[in-house]
């Protein structure tokens, strides 16, 4: 495999971060295999592979991997991005929308590393990477079910690290506060009425971090490029990463 090009697959290929990550490790050598529940990602790199597939069903992880093994007998890197969010008051969060975050913010991760594992490891390791949040250390209301898979995404983090460590496979997990993407900005309308336009909560948002700004989902795809890198996190592993500007640093009572 030494004369061929690393491959990772990411899943939440096609929302902000997911974008942007495909693009920077695509510039950087590897080739993509990107999962999405969008059916159209029309500037995905030619000499990778995208699927179309809702994996908060564990049947589709199933057939992703198969697709992915067809495609590729090894892997280098795995990014868990994908991410559902509620947005609404605990007591107002229904069963079923429960269950369909911690089916596709952790869930998906624990079938998903399953599923890797056997191609990660014929490669001789390699990273896995988890796109977990800031909810996971700190939080707001009415985010109640997102912040949950989040922080079990970080807990679930660590256990990878030590069960993977043997097979020379590093997991850790990067914790983005505020970046700009489409997911953001839909939350800033789901769930309430609000009219203040999306530039002015933009605004309010930067405001809260230490930065002053929001980030660039590019940043963050640095952050997971970083740590899949062994060139440059080898000795990294069990971690959660904050990008957060500072944001999570000051004071509440400042």
């Amino acid at each position: 495999m030494s004369d061929m090009k690393k491959t990772m697959l990411i899943t939440g290929a096609a929302g902000g971060v997911g974008r942007a990550t495909v693009k920077h490790f695509h510039e950087r050598g590897f080739r993509v295999i990107g999962v999405d529940r969008q059916s159209v990602y029309a500037e995905f790199p030619a000499d990778g592979l995208f699927i179309q597939a809702d994996i908060s069903v564990p049947e589709n992880l199933e057939n992703i991997f198969a697709q992915a093994t067809e495609f590729t007998p090894t892997l280098d890197v795995l990014v868990n991005n994908a991410g559902f969010q509620v947005t609404k008051p605990l007591v107002e969060t229904t069963v079923e929308e429960w269950d369909m975050v911690m089916a596709s913010n952790l869930r998906s991760v624990f079938l998903g590393a399953k599923l890797a594992y056997p191609l990660l490891k014929a490669e001789g390791g390699g990273a896995i990477v988890n796109v977990s949040s800031v909810h996971a250390v700190a939080t707001s209301a009415n985010i109640a079910a997102y912040a949950a898979s989040k922080g079990g995404l970080l807990a679930l983090t660590r256990a990878m690290a030590i069960e993977f460590a043997p097979d020379n496979i590093r997991v850790n997990a990067v914790l983005p506060g505020a970046v700009d993407t489409p997911m953001l900005r839909a939350g800033f309308h789901r769930g309430r009425e609000n009219e203040a336009s999306e530039e002015s909560q933009l605004a309010a948002l930067a405001a809260k971090t230490v930065n002053g700004r929001v980030a660039l989902p590019e940043e963050i795809a640095s952050v997971i490029y970083f740590l899949a890198d062994n060139a440059q996190s080898s000795f990294i592993t069990g971690q959660g990463l904050l990008a957060d500007g500072g944001a999570t640093c000051r004071l509440s009572t400042e």
